[in-house]
């Protein structure tokens, strides 16, 4: 397994389509943005296992949903460990719309924990 560093990061880019939209007027509900907020969390427990565990996600600290996204939007997603624990670890997670120009839609701080390093 690889050892974890505060200041790792992964970064998700999507352009959101129509079966994204979950409400009139092609606006995204929230709950889509923690899918990839999950997903991200993800993508980091699988480098640092290699591949072996996804990671649980335990619990969101905070969320803040500050601009709506709409089908069509293209967003960046990006999960930074802050924190590291014996088998957890505190991201810090941000959702940017980048047309026509970037502005920070959402942010949040979770935390994931890894089963699999409790028997490391």
């Amino acid at each position: 397994m690889s050892k974890a560093k505060v200041g790792w990061k992964t970064t998700i880019r999507k352009r959101l389509t129509k079966k994204d939209a979950h409400y009139s007027g092609g606006l995204v509900a929230g709950g889509k943005v923690l899918e990839l907020f999950g997903d991200a969390a993800t993508e980091l427990c699988l480098r640092e296992t290699r591949g072996k565990d996804e990671g649980l996600f335990r619990a969101y600290e905070s969320v803040d949903f500050l601009k709506p996204l709409y089908a069509g939007n293209r967003i960046v997603v990006t999960a930074r460990i802050i924190k590291l624990g014996h088998t957890s670890r505190k991201m810090k997670f941000t959702c940017y719309r980048t047309r026509p120009r970037r502005q920070l839609t959402t942010h949040a701080v979770g935390t994931v924990v890894i089963p699999s390093l409790a028997k490391s």
